[in-house]
C-alpha cells in the first residue's frame, strides 16, 4: 500500500516519535513504507512522514549508484538510538519528501554509531560513515521532530518562508500523493 506523504507544517513532523512495543509485527508497515518511498523516488522515509508518530525509519541507497557500497544499503531501523556522532562536519545538499522541491546544503558529522532493531526484532549496533551516515542522520532527525531546514541560517529560512507556507497549503507539484495540513 502506498501512503500519502505528510507535508511540512503538519504537527506529526515536529513531535518526538514514540517507542514501538518490542515484538510488534511491523513487516507489512515496513513493506508499505518501502513501496511508498520508491513511488516517491526517495532514499529514506520515516514513519512520521506517513502520519505515524513511531520510532521507525527505512533507507534504501540503491538509487545512489555513484556512491560506493550503496547498492545493498536497504534497511529498516526500529527504535533506533544514535550513540555517538564524530568526524569532520561536511556539507551536502539535502532534500526531503515532506518538503518537496527545496534542496539546501546541510552540515553533518561524517560518522555515527547507532543501536537499533530490525524488522525481526534482532538488535544491532553498527557504525556508518559518509553518505550512509547522512541518510541515517536525516531520517533519525524525523523521529526526533527535526527537519533539515532547521539547520539552515536564519536568513535562508526567511527566504524560504513563502515556499514552506505554500507546501503546507498543498500548493506544490509532486509526483506522489500528499497530505497538506493547511489545505483548504
Amino acid at each position: 500500500m502506498i501512503y500519502p506523504i505528510v507535508m511540512y507544517g503538519d504537527p506529526v513532523l515536529r513531535q518526538r516519535a514514540k517507542d514501538i512495543e518490542q515484538g510488534t509485527d511491523l513487516k507489512q508497515l515496513i513493506e508499505d513504507m518501502f513501496e511508498t518511498m520508491h513511488a516517491a523516488s526517495g532514499i529514506g522515509l520515516a514513519a512520521p512522514q506517513i502520519g505515524k508518530g513511531i520510532r521507525l525509519f527505512i533507507v534504501d541507497g540503491s538509487a545512489l549508484e555513484d556512491e560506493e557500497g550503496m547498492d545493498n544499503f536497504r534497511k529498516a531501523f526500529v527504535n533506533p538510538q544514535i550513540l555517538e556522532e564524530d568526524g569532520t562536519p561536511w556539507d551536502f545538499e539535502e532534500g526531503c519528501l515532506s518538503i518537496p522541491n527545496i534542496r539546501e546544503k546541510v552540515s553533518r558529522k561524517e560518522r555515527l554509531k547507532i543501536r537499533y532493531y530490525d524488522e525481526n526484532w534482532a538488535q544491532h549496533e553498527e557504525v556508518y560513515d559518509g553518505m550512509k551516515a547522512r541518510i541515517i542522520q536525516h531520517e533519525y532527525d524525523h523521529i526526533e521532530g527535526k527537519l533539515f531546514v532547521d539547520y539552515l541560517p536564519a536568513l535562508k529560512k526567511r527566504l524560504l518562508k513563502g515556499k514552506l507556507a505554500d507546501i503546507s497549503k498543498g500548493k506544490v507539484d509532486t509526483e506522489y500523493r500528499i497530505i497538506a495540513p493547511l489545505k483548504k
